[in-house]
């Protein structure tokens, strides 16, 4: 088991090492981990999980063996981890890094006046609580709320690794951008008083893909069905192989699965999620891709004169991150209870807080438009 004092949820320094020293021989795997920056303290081996070490010493000798173990490592290591009081410390210096985007507000905002607000936010685990089935993974009504208002004044997308319509079907909001499957099936509303640029926002850079998914969607479906818990949501241009419900003693022989249907599909990739394992096409697309393309379409991508806002909880959002601060404009904010590595700059604990900063961003809003009207 994994030793519950080390920080290991989402910990990408672990989950590199094992994806580095035993995963590098599936030609399958995609690793959605980007290179830390030089800001960002690495977590020292000895928070590694024991079972990530015995991981790597194990390819030497046996390198099949060794890359299995290893991934049961890396979705062990997705797995939420329960707070403890051994992990005080390491919280209380990740904060220090990443402070509550709720406990310093003011700051942001005065950074962002006489600017354009723009918001992206990802959908499970940032505007929903993560739920076992996800099929139920339904928005709280004040939420929706929060979301509406927000869009009345900021141009605003749900970026999610969802099939573009099950997320417009949790929201139902028509003045949002949706950008589903990572990205790879982006639309925008029919009315837009926010755009500047294209009038119609539509991009499938994968739609080539869509029978090869298809295909392999029954295929899976198949191949896993005798394996309790196991769950794969067809995405359109992604699917999710779910194990949140799965005995972590069959994790094994899920991931062999999952790849032995894999190895006649090379131009498909198997990447990790938040309990999940996900398979897309090979093309070089991801949220990171996904906002560049939303913002070109709003007519920002030369302006200087814009805050994105990205608002996300999952390893695949660090790609809009690192689009944010490649960039030098706006800044990420991570959803999250435990400390990760992370190229946000800001946190925040639970969608709950997310419903708060949103609030308090269309307070802010609104204050400013009558201070501008009392003139």
């Amino acid at each position: 088991m994994t030793n519950p004092s080390a920080v290991v949820s989402d910990a990408q320094s672990a989950i590199t090492m094992a994806i580095t020293a035993a995963v590098n021989t599936s030609s399958h795997y995609s690793p959605s981990v980007p290179n830390s920056p030089c800001n960002i303290t690495m977590f020292s081996r000895n928070k590694f999980p024991k079972s990530i070490e015995t991981a790597v010493s194990a390819t030497g000798n046996h390198p099949g063996l060794g890359k299995n173990i290893a991934w049961v490592d890396v979705m062990r290591a997705s797995s939420p981890t329960r707070n403890s009081s051994e992990d005080s410390e390491n919280k209380k210096h990740w904060i220090m890094k990443h402070p509550s985007a709720l406990g310093v507000f003011e700051e942001i905002m005065s950074a962002a006046k006489m600017k354009q607000i723009v918001i992206f936010l990802d959908y499970d685990g940032t505007l929903s609580p993560i739920v076992a089935n996800p099929d139920q993974a339904y928005m709280d009504p004040k939420m929706r709320e929060a979301v509406k208002n927000v869009a009345k004044y900021f141009p605003t997308a749900i970026v999610s690794g969802r099939c573009r319509a099950k997320v417009y079907n949790f929201v139902r909001l028509s003045e949002l951008y949706y950008a589903g499957s990572h990205g790879m099936d982006i639309k925008g509303p029919s009315s837009r008083k926010h755009q500047k640029g294209n009038q119609n926002v539509l991009c499938q850079p994968a739609k080539e893909f869509l029978p090869m998914m298809a295909e392999v969607y029954e295929i899976l479906m198949e191949k896993i069905k005798d394996i309790d818990g196991a769950n794969v949501e067809n995405n359109k241009f992604c699917l999710s192989v779910h194990y949140r419900c799965v005995d972590e003693h069959s994790w094994s022989d899920l991931f062999k699965r999952v790849e032995s249907v894999l190895n006649d599909y090379p131009n498909l990739k198997l990447t990790q999620g938040r309990m999940v394992l996900e398979i897309r096409p090979t093309i070089k697309w991801d949220k990171g891709n996904a906002i560049e393309f939303l913002l070109e379409s709003l007519g920002y991508a030369n302006s200087k004169d814009i805050v994105p806002i990205y608002i996300g909880d999952d390893r695949t959002d660090e790609d809009a991150f690192k689009v944010l601060r490649k960039r030098g404009q706006g800044f990420g904010i991570l959803v999250s209870k435990t400390p990760k590595e992370t190229e946000a700059v800001y946190s925040l604990q639970e969608p709950f807080e997310v419903m708060h900063f949103l609030q308090r961003l269309v307070s802010w809003k609104r204050s400013i438009l009558r201070s501008y009207q009392q003139l």
